[in-house]
């Protein structure tokens, strides 16, 4: 619980972070559910398929493809939790509360060695 106004302030900033984050990511989904309904209910990949991997999720978004659009959208709703990781760390370097800083980057180096191992 926050015991001065600079902890307020780091939370209410980490709170925006995750609410634009979100609103983003549901922009992003509209957009490709919009091209969908657009492109007679097709992704755009062989099979009506929707991309797996962040190359052609990126490069289908860039040429309109409705599935990659779409899961762009969600790749950037799961991102959004880790920018509150990210944001959490560097909010407990500011206010110099080095175990919880500790804790949290070690809880994203296991995020970010499970997303390695997740790929493989």
């Amino acid at each position: 619980m926050p015991t001065n106004q600079a902890e307020k302030d780091l939370e209410r900033q980490i709170g925006i972070v995750l609410r634009i984050g979100v609103m983003i990511a549901v922009v992003v989904m509209i957009l490709g559910f919009a091209c969908y309904l657009i492109n007679g209910a097709k992704t755009g990949f062989p099979d009506n398929q929707f991309p797996r991997q962040l190359a052609q999720i990126v490069h289908g978004s860039y040429h309109f493809q409705a599935g990659a659009i779409m899961m762009l959208g969600l790749f950037l709703l799961i991102l959004t939790p880790v920018l509150r990781i990210i944001a959490s760390i560097y909010a407990f370097t500011k206010i110099k509360d080095w175990r919880y800083a500790g804790i949290t980057l070690a809880v994203f180096i296991i995020l970010l060695v499970a997303m390695f191992i997740g790929q493989h």
